[in-house]
């Protein structure tokens, strides 16, 4: 993951710990924590409007993709 100028962004998980946790501290910010989440949160609410992806009547998948492409497409051209 480094190796390719990724940073992992994953709060960690303090229930149930009643001492904090050896070794080094998790890599955390919050601002990119929230931008990327919203971000994420917002793509999946968008993509539950189109019936057709949300219950997946494809039985095969590269027509999911396929429909998929076409929606995000459509949703550039209408500036959504």
């Amino acid at each position: 993951m480094f190796n390719r100028q990724m940073v992992p962004n994953i709060d960690a998980n303090r229930r149930g710990r009643r001492s904090t946790k050896r070794g080094g501290k998790p890599l955390f910010n919050a601002a990119i924590f929230k931008e990327r989440f919203n971000t994420i949160e917002r793509v999946f609410g968008w993509e539950d409007k189109f019936r057709r992806l949300l219950h997946r009547f494809e039985r095969l998948s590269q027509l999911h993709d396929a429909f998929k492409t076409l929606s995000r497409t459509s949703r550039n051209q209408t500036g959504e």
